[in-house]
């Protein structure tokens, strides 16, 4: 299952991408963080619905040093990935 999320809030500037990356790793879920030009941080998640809700959960509140105010979430298309990584531009 693949998810892609938008976190809207105060979410670049605070470690958010980096906070991610290990609740990914630690869940074992593949995919991406990176920043958006709008100020909201976009996920792609993939991994089977357990570890897809637990992450889910998680990016209601984010780390601490975050303030999530809103969680976009659609469906994406099934990608091959080999581990979760942070996009930086």
């Amino acid at each position: 299952m693949t998810k892609q999320f938008f976190i809207y809030g105060r979410v670049q500037g605070v470690g958010f991408r980096y906070f991610t990356w290990k609740e990914a790793e630690k869940i074992g879920i593949k995919g991406s963080v990176r920043n958006r030009s709008d100020g909201s941080v976009e996920v792609i998640a993939q991994g089977n619905e357990a570890q897809v809700s637990a992450l889910a959960q998680w990016l209601k509140t984010g780390p601490k040093t975050a303030k999530v105010e809103r969680v976009i979430v659609n469906e994406h298309r099934e990608i091959i990935v080999k581990n979760f990584s942070i996009i930086h531009h």
